[in-house]
């Protein structure tokens, strides 16, 4: 018999990525225009709330655009591309949310920024789990007396228990994946264990 058991969860971690990236004549005016740029986003992530402890810069990265004709290299270089990412890492889920749907006001002022989207963890996660396994071992058993009930007989004593992966999902959604489902896109989640009991019957 499988058992199952829910509860709603909130996230209170949030991974939010960004990138600048751009082309530019030179390596020097690229890597000047990314710097500035970069610059630029700090202050608006500072500006909105972020600590500048919670912000982690990577490293600059360039390479040159090369002609190319009949899938052969010219030899030519065309220009040069620049880029570094921005990561913020903040337990304020719902300011960085809110600063990632106004990303909007930075990019109209002519900054180059790719926005891959937050993501959002739950922390507790291992708390939760004890608690969920052993509601849905009791669901196991409330299924198992409604079908032995059906045809007379009773439960008798547990033979074995295997317990499935933990599916933390969107509210409401039916997704499940074999390894276990980690939704990453919403701060309102579900997650959901299950057990397969196997019964005596009497």
């Amino acid at each position: 018999v499988t058992g199952s058991a829910r509860v709603a969860a909130t996230a209170d971690n949030a991974v939010w990525t960004l990138n600048v990236s751009l082309t530019r004549p030179s390596v020097a005016s690229a890597v000047l225009k990314v710097e500035s740029d970069v610059d630029a986003l700090r202050k608006y992530l500072t500006d909105g709330g972020v600590a500048a402890s919670d912000i982690t810069l990577g490293s600059v990265s360039t390479y040159a655009n090369e002609e190319w004709s009949n899938g052969n290299s010219t030899g030519r270089i065309l220009n040069y591309r620049a880029s570094r990412d921005v990561v913020v890492r903040s337990k304020n889920v719902q300011l960085i949310s809110d600063l990632s749907q106004g990303i909007g006001a930075i990019l109209q002022t002519g900054v180059s920024v790719n926005n891959y989207g937050p993501q959002y963890y739950i922390s507790t996660l291992p708390s939760l789990r004890p608690k969920l396994l052993e509601d849905a071992m009791i669901d196991a058993k409330v299924r198992a007396e409604a079908i032995t009930k059906a045809v007379g007989g009773s439960v008798g004593s547990v033979q074995s228990v295997r317990a499935g992966v933990f599916q933390v999902t969107t509210p409401d959604s039916t997704m499940t994946a074999d390894g276990g489902a980690y939704d990453t896109t919403s701060i309102e989640k579900t997650v959901t264990s299950t057990v397969s009991v196997t019964f005596s019957v009497n």
